[in-house]
């Protein structure tokens, strides 16, 4: 389950609901709401299988 670390948001998404992409900034998904960008880091499994973990110790935008 991912997060939207929008405060004005805080959408609650499944990865099914959400777009990983890399925009330049490393791996990311907008909100589908609001549009924010909201940070994960990939990890690969051995057996293949693909995992994401949204990242929390990167501060939303505006919040420095």
């Amino acid at each position: 389950m991912f997060t939207c670390r929008n405060q004005s948001c805080g959408a609650e998404w499944e990865l099914s609901d959400v777009v990983i992409k890399n925009e330049g900034q490393g791996l990311l998904f907008r909100c589908p709401m609001c549009g924010a960008r909201n940070y994960v880091a990939r990890t690969d499994a051995d057996d293949g299988t693909v995992t994401y973990e949204q990242i929390t110790d990167i501060p939303p935008r505006g919040t420095r």
